[in-house]
């Protein structure tokens, strides 16, 4: 009897031993299988990142070249029309085209490294170099600017430049309608990309637009000058519309120049810092965290969002400061695309 006894219990023993081997490779497999998943998970969501980058890359390129196509076909006419009728504001605008045609030939080239994922060798990764060469941009147009007004003033000391009014009314009006075209066609494009230098390209393109459409209107307008007792004046209309033109355009290089100074010395965007205190305040009240600093840099296109937190609590869950700063980064994200955010606890 105490033998059968023995053997039902060893055969009991034998039983739960093999259905704790059998519940431990369960157990094995499901993690295999959850770290398998997560892997995937991972692998996905890279390709998925790098995918996007390269449509935002193919996207901006194409942009760019739309633009520097353009650019080159109106710098070509303008150049050639301003040797034709000899006006100093067509001649202007080639100059300024020829410019803005250098800057958009190198960042072509240079479009991928603002792509470049961050690494430890390059913490913020090649965001500032978008920002330098904008100020190199900015620096070229004012000198351009300060240069060909100088030329344009010794012009009309010497007399002034008496040009036919109808025919560079007529060449600036079939310019201004085709930067209209090639303005709503990168406008169109740009909608969903967050390029400050697709940015700054359209823009310049909508300038051009009311500069043509406006240099048409006057050269117009200046047609009936020479039948008034203001004739003797109209040799030094073209002189004046293109020094007029040309300072009227400086006040927007000097604002995209300094904006540009200011991420290069990393600055706090006054704006963007007031508008992440408003979206994560709510959030950190919730849970009971307290803002102590908010570190915000614009680099570039990227926004780095380092907010530092503080608490009464002598305990705070990792689950639930995990939780908070989820929540703060996608609310962050939801308005700015290209942004970097993270929770600093201070003690």
């Amino acid at each position: 009897m105490g033998s059968v006894f023995l053997m039902e219990k060893e055969k009991r023993e034998l039983q739960d031993k093999e259905r704790k081997q059998r519940r431990e490779q369960e157990d094995l497999a499901r993690k295999q299988r959850r770290e398998q998943e997560e892997l995937l998970r991972k692998q996905r969501k890279e390709r998925e990142k790098q995918e996007r980058r390269e449509r935002i890359i193919r996207s901006e390129k194409k942009i760019l070249k739309i633009s520097f196509w353009a650019g080159l076909f109106f710098a070509v006419a303008e150049l050639i029309f301003a040797l034709f009728s000899h006006s100093q504001s067509s001649l202007m605008d080639a100059v300024y085209d020829s410019t803005e045609l250098i800057f958009i030939a190198l960042i072509l080239f240079l479009t991928p490294l603002f792509h470049m994922p961050i690494s430890e060798k390059y913490p913020y990764g090649f965001y500032q170099v978008e920002s330098i060469f904008l100020i190199i941009k900015g620096f070229m147009m004012v000198a351009v600017t300060f240069g060909v007004a100088l030329d344009v003033v010794q012009t009309a000391l010497s007399g002034g430049n008496m040009v036919d009014g109808n025919q560079v009314s007529l060449f600036q009006l079939v310019q201004g309608l085709g930067c209209l075209v090639v303005y709503i066609i990168m406008y169109r494009l740009n909608k969903h990309l967050n390029s400050p230098t697709v940015d700054a390209e359209v823009l310049g393109w909508k300038l051009d637009v009311w500069y043509s459409l406006g240099l048409s209107l006057a050269f117009f307008g200046s047609t009936f000058l020479v039948k008034t007792p203001l004739a003797p004046f109209a040799p030094y209309f073209d002189p004046l519309v293109a020094v007029v033109i040309m300072f009227g355009m400086l006040p927007e290089t000097v604002r995209m120049l300094w904006s540009s100074i200011r991420d290069v010395f990393l600055v706090s965007p006054a704006e963007s810092l007031e508008n992440i205190k408003e979206i994560s305040g709510g959030i950190l009240e919730n849970y009971d965290l307290k803002p102590v600093f908010y570190d915000v840099l614009q680099t570039g296109r990227h926004l780095w969002v380092s907010v530092y937190v503080s608490t009464e609590k002598e305990m705070l869950k990792v689950e639930s400061f995990k939780n908070a700063q989820d929540e703060v980064k996608s609310a962050v994200k939801a308005q700015y695309d290209d942004c970097s955010c993270e929770l600093i606890l201070k003690p």
